[in-house]
């Protein structure tokens, strides 16, 4: 389905562009038909920009990114608009991706308009109705109201039926539910498993490692732009191997524990890892001089990756 081949992404900064800042480093890892893999990291490490690289909403620095074993990054145009029926993206906050003085059905006369202008009018507004039902919103609440009319759950599950509507096959889910409430969150989550049971495959981009365990099978762990450890999800939570892994997992706050009952996780005082050594070096607990060189990532047991110079010693 989608596979990413050593991506990079780097942004001029600084004083005439002068400096480099690498928000994603020689990154890879696939996902196949119908599979839901988690990509997490804090704020900063990455996530988004590989989800906009996969949506060509920006461009790739370096590597390649292949749909269906075609290189997605000459497309252009009518190639371009083919990819869109296929692939398509669902961000965090869905008030961001509405005009606020358009009512909701303007969004889906422009798919028809520029997909589907041989459909009628009246076949159309049946395949629409259809598809907000299939994502649980009633027709009658949804049409005719602005975005400000809707809540923010409401308006994602608008969202996913926008795509749904061009039968897509993969859909980026860039933290689709941090700004929902509890209750609204466990309604999209399933509803997202639900549409990976029809065949629907899946990037699931969260900080949130509960909700990665409760609907990935895989998990992809990102720190800095560089992926420090993947593999199936029950073995990345089970036996998290890199520190920095390690970490996130000690971190999830527990039911049974309070939150002064938790031990947190020390980081020693090492020098600051940069492109050429590992990204985790400036905060890790076990880093020596060897660190100072990036780790490759290598497999410790099948379905299980992890960069980290402990286990290639």
């Amino acid at each position: 389905m989608i596979t990413l081949d050593n991506i990079s992404k780097v942004y001029r900064v600084g004083t005439f562009g002068g400096k480099e800042l690498h928000a994603v480093n020689q990154v890879s890892f696939n996902i196949k038909d119908g599979e839901v893999v988690s990509l997490i990291g804090e704020s900063g490490s990455g996530k988004s920009t590989i989800g906009k690289m996969i949506l060509k909403l920006i461009d790739i620095t370096d590597g390649r990114i292949y749909f269906n074993d075609q290189d997605i990054t000459p497309l252009k145009r009518n190639e371009l608009k083919e990819y869109y029926r296929n692939v398509q993206g669902v961000f965090q906050d869905p008030f961001s991706s509405f005009n606020p003085i358009f009512k909701a059905d303007r969004m889906f006369q422009i798919i028809h308009d520029e997909f589907y202008p041989h459909i009628d009018s009246k076949p159309w507004k049946e395949k629409v109705e259809h598809t907000l039902t299939s994502v649980g919103l009633n027709p009658e609440h949804i049409l005719g109201k602005y975005p400000h009319q809707l809540s923010g759950g409401q308006l994602q599950r608008f969202l996913i039926a926008r795509a749904l509507l061009l039968d897509i096959r993969f859909l980026v889910a860039d933290e689709i539910i941090s700004m929902l409430d509890a209750s609204t969150r466990i309604d999209v989550l399933n509803l997202l498993a639900e549409l990976k049971l029809k065949g629907l495959s899946i990037l699931f981009i969260t900080h949130d490692l509960s909700l990665a365990n409760y609907i990935s099978e895989h998990a992809v762990i990102l720190y800095r732009g560089s992926v420090v450890e993947r593999g199936t999800t029950g073995k990345i939570f089970n036996n998290p191997l890199h520190p920095y892994t390690q970490m996130l997992v000690a971190s999830v706050p527990r039911l049974d524990q309070k939150w002064d009952e938790i031990v947190s996780v020390e980081s020693q005082s090492t020098p600051t890892g940069g492109i050429n050594g590992c990204a985790y070096l400036d905060r890790c607990p076990y880093a020596h001089e060897k660190c100072e060189t990036m780790p490759e990532l290598i497999q410790v047991e099948p379905n299980h990756f992890v960069a980290c110079w402990k286990f290639t010693d």
